[in-house]
């Protein structure tokens, strides 16, 4: 259990959107799993890897029908969906009294898969955040797919996890980093890799605050978490270092990285569960030994 059931999350905008039929093959082996996981840390569509996986680009905006039936905090520990929806409440609530001026982005629950302006969101690809429709886009079935490829055990702190890390990535766009701190290449001092690492302490700090952001009738939307669930949180930041994917082809090389390690990654989301946003924009002046 991660939200309080008594929290009242009936005010989310969270939206579906795509196409409910299954994708040829039945399933996605080694290969599948680097391109659901590699294609987002990217920002590359990788699903002709696949093979008679969705077609690429598209220009649609953000859009879909609101997601029904998710109003409380139960109904968000016992759906997915619901789960995404009450996050979308719990993160617009905190980043609200964090960033003047915030913008809430669109929280897009994918069916199989949606054209956007930064190309397909599928059970592919994964979760994504995309400038230009200010969007965040997750197929929950991406947590399935890790707990059954790389064994992790994403459950609903580390989904809330991965979450958090996405809307990480809109503060970013709507502060400035992004323009910033632009595309300079790969390798573990890149801006990419840093500009991922501060997502995760995003996330970090966000968890770690969580239970301070209430509804209306100050009912708290989610519940302080045990060590299992941030021990569980961390799997899933560990799970996604570039070293543990290019693992899975044998052949690990840190002047390809765009993300970080599985140890940088679970450092900063600690970092910031454990001290708060302010650490976070270290990310971008530590050296490159100590990031």
């Amino acid at each position: 259990m991660t939200f309080n059931p008594d929290a009242d999350i009936s005010g989310n905008t969270t939206r579906r959107r795509g196409r409910n039929a299954a994708i040829a093959g039945g399933g996605v082996g080694v290969l599948g799993i680097i391109a659901l996981l590699v294609g987002p840390l990217l920002g590359v569509d990788l699903t002709g890897l696949l093979g008679g996986g969705a077609p690429s680009g598209g220009s649609e905006p953000a859009g879909g029908s609101i997601i029904e039936n998710c109003r409380t905090g139960e109904d968000a520990n016992e759906n997915v969906d619901c789960r995404m929806a009450g996050a979308q409440v719990a993160l617009d609530e905190f980043w609200e009294g964090e960033v003047e001026g915030y913008v809430p982005p669109q929280m897009i629950v994918v069916d199989v898969q949606t054209p956007t302006q930064c190309g397909t969101a599928s059970n592919a690809v994964g979760p994504f955040y995309c400038p230009p429709e200010q969007a965040v886009y997750i197929d929950p079935t991406f947590f399935t797919l890790m707990r059954q490829q790389f064994g992790a055990s994403a459950g609903d702190l580390a989904q809330l996890y991965i979450v958090g890390h996405e809307w990480g990535h809109h503060i970013q766009h709507i502060v400035g980093d992004m323009e910033r701190h632009p595309d300079n290449g790969t390798g573990p001092g890149s801006n990419g890799v840093r500009m991922e690492l501060q997502a995760d302490c995003y996330a970090g700090a966000w968890i770690g605050r969580m239970t301070e952001e209430t509804d209306a009738d100050g009912d708290p939307y989610l519940l302080a978490p045990t060590e299992q669930q941030v021990a569980d949180a961390l799997n899933a930041a560990s799970t996604v270092g570039d070293d543990h994917i290019q693992e899975q082809s044998g052949v690990v090389n840190p002047e390809t990285w765009t993300h970080g390690s599985s140890e940088q990654r679970a450092g900063w989301f600690a970092d910031g569960y454990k001290n708060g946003l302010g650490v976070c924009a270290e990310a971008f002046t530590r050296s490159e030994d100590a990031i």
